[in-house]
């Protein structure tokens, strides 16, 4: 698989991929390689992510779950098994079997609570448009330390729906306003989402106010009053604090 990683041509690629699983049927990275690259339709790449996880499951061993449960990724030997997880969770949600892939998201924090992979940004779009609402505060509750302009306006969003603008809701607004004023303009229709995404994303600019707007301004729109409650709040909005900016992470596709 290495070898594989490192090979420039596409066919040659595949072809040690294929080698791979001959040598070992229980290679995950193999089969998330073929689902990535060799994969005809969605159809076919949740196969293939399918053997992956089936592969890393053997790989692995009952038992190592039930002793390392909570450390996963954080353990080398445990990340072919998440890889092909996240992409098996990523077709059940395109196929539209949204609670199959909520199910499969929920299991991987579960097994990596430290969610190095970004799970719960996925996730939040996900319980949003499945308005399980409840689920999602327990989700916000778990991570309250994340400071990215998705969890910020996500709590305002949800303060907003459950009680309107009230001073809870006002003041979750103005945190996140705080930490990241550029999103504003896009969900009030200021500025316009650009057709490509960017591909990193830095806390507290521009970028990634496209990130989160480009997942979520749907949400916003949908709830009533939301906007217009965003746009009075403007006016006494802080200047952008500057804490937590020029931070890159890598933006996540899912």
């Amino acid at each position: 698989m290495y070898k594989a990683w490192d090979e420039q041509n596409p066919a040659k690629r595949l072809a040690l991929a294929h080698k791979a699983i001959k040598e070992s049927e229980d290679c995950a990275d193999a089969y998330v390689l073929l689902a990535e690259e060799e994969a005809d339709s969605l159809k076919h790449s949740f196969e293939y992510f399918q053997k992956g996880v089936d592969a890393g499951q053997r790989a692995l061993g009952r038992e190592f779950f039930s002793e390392n449960t909570g450390y996963f990724w954080g353990l080398l030997e445990t990340r072919p098994y998440m890889r092909a997880l996240e992409g098996k969770a990523n077709c059940l949600w395109q196929l539209k079997r949204k609670d199959e892939a909520l199910n499969t998201y929920e299991e991987m924090l579960y097994l990596n609570p430290n969610d190095n992979q970004g799970i719960r940004y996925v996730l939040v779009d996900l319980l949003l448009s499945l308005n399980r609402e409840a689920e999602l505060e327990n989700l916000v509750l778990q991570y309250k330390g994340d400071w990215s302009a998705v969890w910020l306006y996500t709590e305002a969003l949800l303060s907003f729906r459950k009680r309107g603008a009230s001073k809870m809701a006002n003041r979750k607004l103005m945190k996140a306003l705080e930490e990241n004023q550029h999103v504003a303009d896009y969900l009030i229709g200021k500025k316009r989402i650009p057709g490509r995404l960017p591909v990193s994303i830095s806390y507290g600019e521009e970028s990634e106010a496209v990130d989160y707007a480009a997942n979520h301004l749907n949400y916003w729109r949908s709830t009533p009053g939301a906007v217009e409650w965003l746009q009075r709040q403007l006016t006494e909005a802080p200047s952008p604090s500057k804490a937590h900016t020029g931070k890159s992470i890598k933006r996540s596709n899912g």
